[in-house]
């Protein structure tokens, strides 16, 4: 298969996996969402560790964990995805499926922000533009809904963040996963062991169905992040944004079509106005990619 098909193949894969997380999430009912989260990370470890061992690739984990600094990044990573994590499952859990796909159509625009406010970037004129029509479709929502969209907000600024020490660290994507999980499993496991001794734990207990389900949330983590990892690889930036998109639209979709969840008109109107903050950012990156490409072709020196 040609590689840029195969990118773009493993990318709509990870994007449609990941955006139907909530069918599997809310069928792992009767289980908390801190329950849910504690096996997930207990059964990624337990999932990229097969991987590797299979691979044959611990020699640069030995070298990572000798580097404290980098160690110390990526526990600050492990926190940030945890959050990420609980807050999406609590989200599914209790209803709010379509806030939750807000904070994923948000976070374009606070990786935009960040990279003000961190790193020191210089936006250029529609960046700025896509920023104020992202401030005022929050607004919007906060009015709608009585309150700040604290899921989306989270979800949003939690995954932002994962992202900008991800990007720092610069691991690959099964040996990050593996050490991120790593400093979180301890935590997990005393939860889960306290779960069991107050005869609280779904696991085992409420079916064999059940039980297999929460293990394979491991492998359902890891599946899309190695299937983005590889489209990384093969596919342009702009096209892999592009498709990023799909995640938030297929859960919004599920929210109001499947979980029956109210999408009113001021909400929907908050939406939209993403949606357009969205589609200026989009553009503005298209166009910027577009001269940079041009630029590259005239300082090409010609051929003999």
């Amino acid at each position: 298969m040609d590689p840029l098909r195969r990118g773009y193949l493993s990318a709509l894969s990870a994007n449609i996996l990941w955006g139907v997380f909530p069918l599997y999430f809310r069928a792992l009912r009767p289980a908390g969402a801190v329950e849910v989260l504690a096996h997930r990370i207990v059964w990624s470890l337990v999932t990229v560790a097969l991987l590797l061992a299979a691979l044959w690739r611990w020699r640069p984990l030995k070298e990572l964990v000798k580097n404290g600094r980098r160690m110390a990044g990526v526990a600050a990573a492990a926190v940030f995805i945890a959050v990420n994590w609980g807050v999406y499952i609590y989200a599914v859990d209790t209803n709010r499926v379509v806030e939750a796909s807000l904070g994923y159509f948000v976070n374009p625009l606070f990786v935009i922000l960040l990279g003000v406010l961190v790193l020191r970037e210089r936006l250029r004129r529609l960046q700025w533009v896509a920023l104020g029509v992202g401030a005022v479709a929050v607004v919007v929502l906060t009015i709608d809904y009585g309150r700040l969209p604290w899921v989306a907000l989270t979800l949003a600024g939690s995954f932002g963040c994962y992202g900008l020490f991800k990007k720092q660290l610069g691991l690959p994507a099964a040996e990050g996963l593996f050490l991120e999980s790593a400093v979180l499993t301890l935590p997990a496991i005393g939860y889960l062991w306290w779960l069991t001794s107050d005869h609280q734990s779904t696991f085992g207990t409420v079916s064999a169905w059940h039980t297999v389900m929460l293990a394979g949330a491991g492998l359902l983590t890891a599946v899309p992040l190695l299937l983005f990892a590889e489209a990384a690889n093969r596919v342009p930036l702009s096209g892999l944004g592009i498709l990023q998109y799909l995640t938030p639209m297929l859960q919004l979709i599920l929210g109001v079509a499947v979980f029956h969840e109210a999408l009113p008109p001021g909400r929907l109107a908050g939406f939209a106005i993403v949606w357009c903050a969205l589609g200026i950012f989009t553009w503005d990156a298209i166009r910027s990619t577009r001269r940079t490409r041009a630029a590259q072709r005239e300082e090409m020196p010609a051929a003999v």
